[in-house]
C-alpha cells in the first residue's frame, strides 16, 4: 500500500472569496486528528464521480478511514463504479453540514491480494457485516490530495484545508 497520508504536508486557509470572511492568520485552525476522528466515526460516505458525459454522481457508501485512506467498494458495474474506472478523480464528503470534512484526490482500485490489509476486519468491526472476497470484489482506495475541513458553529476560523505531497 502507498505512503499513510496521516500527517498531512500543508495545512492552511481554504480560498475562498473574500466574502466568507475567512483570515490568512492560522488562528482557530483544525488540528488533523480532528478530521481524521470525523473521517474515523463516519458512518455514510457520499462518493462524487463524474459520468462520461460530464454530469455529476453522488451517491453514499459505506467506509473506512484505513492507513490514511478513505477505502469504499462498490460494484464495477454501478453508475459510480463505471465513472471510477474512466475518471478515477473523486470528492468524499461526509454526512454532516455541522462538521465538514470534504476530501479530493485519485482512488486507486484494488481487488484480490490488493485489497488493503486489515479491511475485512475493520469493515466488519464497524458495520457487523464481513465484505467476502471473491471473483469481481472492488475496493477503492482514496488518498486524499486536498482535505478541506471546518465546524459550523465557529467558521469562518476554523476553516482548515490540508494538502499532501503527491
Amino acid at each position: 500500500m502507498a505512503k499513510d497520508a496521516s500527517a498531512p504536508a500543508v495545512a492552511g486557509r481554504p480560498a475562498m472569496t473574500a466574502g466568507y470572511g475567512i483570515s490568512a492568520d492560522p488562528s482557530g485552525t483544525l488540528p488533523w486528528e480532528w478530521a481524521e476522528d470525523q473521517l474515523t466515526r463516519g458512518r455514510n460516505y457520499w462518493i462524487c464521480t463524474v459520468r462520461p458525459d460530464g454530469r455529476p454522481h453522488a451517491m453514499p457508501v459505506w467506509g473506512l478511514w484505513l492507513d490514511g485512506a478513505v477505502v469504499f467498494s462498490t460494484d464495477p458495474g454501478s453508475v459510480k463504479g463505471r465513472n471510477l474506472a474512466a475518471e478515477p478523480r473523486v470528492v468524499v464528503h461526509l454526512e454532516s453540514g455541522d462538521d465538514v470534512v470534504i476530501v479530493e484526490g485519485t482512488v486507486e482500485i484494488r481487488q484480490g491480494a490488493d485489497v488493503p490489509d486489515g479491511f475485512a476486519d475493520a469493515y466488519e468491526n464497524k458495520y457487523a457485516l464481513r465484505p467476502e472476497p471473491g471473483p469481481g470484489q472492488v475496493v477503492y482506495v482514496l488518498r486524499p490530495a486536498v482535505v478541506l475541513a471546518w465546524r459550523e458553529k465557529d467558521f469562518p476560523t476554523s476553516a482548515t484545508r490540508w494538502t499532501f505531497p503527491r
